[in-house]
Parts: structure tokens; sequence; C-alpha cells
């Protein structure tokens, strides 16, 4: 059997919770790793919103400092709007040391959602 987890490493950018307004992530921080894969994952959708969601970088964690990533950073794609009970991913292939989701309310009251970065081809391992 292959060991497939002690070459991850696992940041939760946004914590499960419903979410009522644009909502930024906190940050992973690529340093050591190779690799990173956003792993969205949602719920329940109230108000027949409309919610769609980015991916942040920035070579700093200061807020003001973090823009969408360009398409050709960005390994296949998220749809233009999050549909409930579903779970969506994409790959993270630039340059800069962090990243991080964002969850856009377009319209509506409120999705149930959560956003996990899946670190990925570590320097050194296994990871704690």
């Amino acid at each position: 059997m292959k060991d497939g987890i002690s070459g991850l490493g696992l940041v939760a950018s946004l914590v499960p919770a419903v979410v009522t307004a644009t909502t930024k992530g906190s940050h992973a921080d690529l340093q050591s790793f190779n690799s990173a894969t956003l792993i969205i994952n949602t719920g329940a959708i109230a108000g027949d919103g409309l919610f769609v969601v980015a991916l942040q970088e920035s070579d700093t964690t200061t807020d003001g400092d973090f823009v969408d990533v360009a398409v050709g950073e960005l390994l296949g794609s998220l749809p233009a709007a999050l549909e409930a009970s579903t779970v969506y991913k994409q790959g993270y292939k630039g340059s800069k040391r962090y990243i991080r989701a964002v969850i856009t309310k377009t319209s509506g009251t409120s999705i149930a959602a959560g956003a996990v970065f899946v670190l990925g081809h570590p320097h050194d391992a296994p990871v704690a």
C-alpha cells in the first residue's frame, strides 16, 4: 500500500460555516511545498444565492497585497456560480508564497461552505 498522507500538508482557508457576505480565507504558506490544490465543499444555499470563489496570491500576508490569480497560473477551473452540496477543486502553479480562497456573495442570503488547501510535493517529508 502506498503512503498517501506523509507528503501532504493541509491548511483550512475557510473553516466550514454559513457565509452571508464576501469572505476572505486565511492564507496558506507554500514555502517548502511544490504544489497546491484548493478544495471547496458546499452545503445548502439560502435565498437563491449566487456565490463565486476565487484563488488569490501574494508575496506577503498583508491583506491588500493579495490579488486574483491569473488564469494561466491555475489548473482546472471553478464554476461561475457555486452549486449546493458540491465539491470543487482547482490547482495552483504560480510562484507566490501565499495563497487564499475568497468567496464572493453576489446575491441571495447565505451558503454553507468551506475551503481547504492540500499542499503537496514537500521539500522534506514526512510532513507533520
